[in-house]
């Protein structure tokens, strides 16, 4: 399965495993490294010195490429670009910025940079910025999203027709049949994320695990487009945001009531009812967790065995 991502990466299956706060800790990333994707570290939820460690560990524990993904938005940025780079790390996924801000300062460390984008026109000025890769995400994705809410199976399309580097698709897709039909319109590439947050690697509680393979269609939603925008599972806190939403709320009054550590909340400590559960639509067709490592295996068998089918 080699073409311009896995020759990119230095990989086998051009699978990248998204990296998401409180889901992608070294554990996780080494696992999907090791079976032939590219694990990222999510350093979003990371203090510096927890992300060193993380780093660290990942190194001991896989002897294949890996990566870093940072949300420019964070606190904090300098710092972890340096330990990024004291540590040797190789390949940064950026996003929730501008590609520009840190594209060259990487590259200069011999840094290979890839930039998660929502629109066609975020596609073309990360190409300009000189990043070497895409990964263009559709309105179905967990967690922070873009605003367009252009489904991914729109927006690949619509990327690939402008775009000249590498191209990675992510958002709705957890299955191999899902990768082939991301390739088919243009991708060289997957990335995955709710699908390994119920992986037995994932730093997720649980709590939250099990609840990602209980969530049927129609149990997530986009909310706080105010701030940022985040696909949620309806629980609790959705519910009263939403209750909040009917008398018209300012951003400083949803800024309230969202506080301080709702998704590590959820997410991470399994507070299944005042947490932020951040997951994809996708959720409706998981229902077991698993080793990184099986989830990789059954996405490659499926997509070889629905390549040969519709060839």
């Amino acid at each position: 399965m080699k073409n311009s991502i896995t020759k990119l990466f230095n990989i086998q299956y051009p699978i990248i495993q998204a990296g998401m706060v409180w889901n992608s800790g070294w554990r996780l990333a080494s696992a999907v490294s090791n079976a032939g994707g590219l694990g990222l570290i999510g350093a979003g939820s990371m203090y510096p010195d927890v992300l060193r460690e993380h780093i660290q560990k990942c190194k001991k524990a896989t002897k294949k490429p890996f990566g870093v993904n940072v949300p420019m938005l964070y606190p904090n940025i300098e710092e972890i670009m340096k330990i990024i780079v004291e540590e040797g790390v190789k390949i940064v996924f950026t996003s929730a910025g501008n590609p520009k801000t840190w594209t060259s300062f990487l590259h200069e460390k011999g840094i290979t940079v890839v930039h998660v984008v929502s629109s066609v026109a975020f596609a073309l000025k990360s190409e300009l910025a000189g990043v070497d890769a895409v990964v263009a995400e559709g309105f179905e994705a967990g967690g922070h999203n873009g605003r367009e809410e252009t489904t991914t199976f729109t927006l690949i399309p619509m990327v690939k027709e402008k775009l000249k580097i590498p191209l990675i698709a992510a958002g709705g897709i957890a299955t191999g049949r899902g990768m082939l039909a991301a390739m088919v319109l243009g991708a060289d590439g997957v990335q995955i994320g709710s699908r390994f947050v119920a992986s037995i690697e994932s730093s997720a509680h649980i709590n939250f695990k099990e609840k990602v393979v209980n969530t049927q269609d129609g149990d997530t939603l986009l909310t706080l487009k105010e701030l940022a925008p985040v696909r949620l599972i309806k629980n609790k806190f959705f519910n009263e945001l939403q209750d909040l939403y009917k008398q018209c709320p300012t951003a400083e009054q949803l800024k309230e009531k969202l506080g301080r550590s709702r998704a590590k909340k959820g997410m991470f400590e399994g507070d299944l009812e005042e947490g932020e559960l951040e997951i994809g639509q996708i959720a409706g067709l998981i229902h077991e967790i698993k080793p990184a490592a099986d989830i990789i295996n059954e996405i490659v068998a499926e997509f070889n065995e629905a390549k040969k089918s519709f060839c």
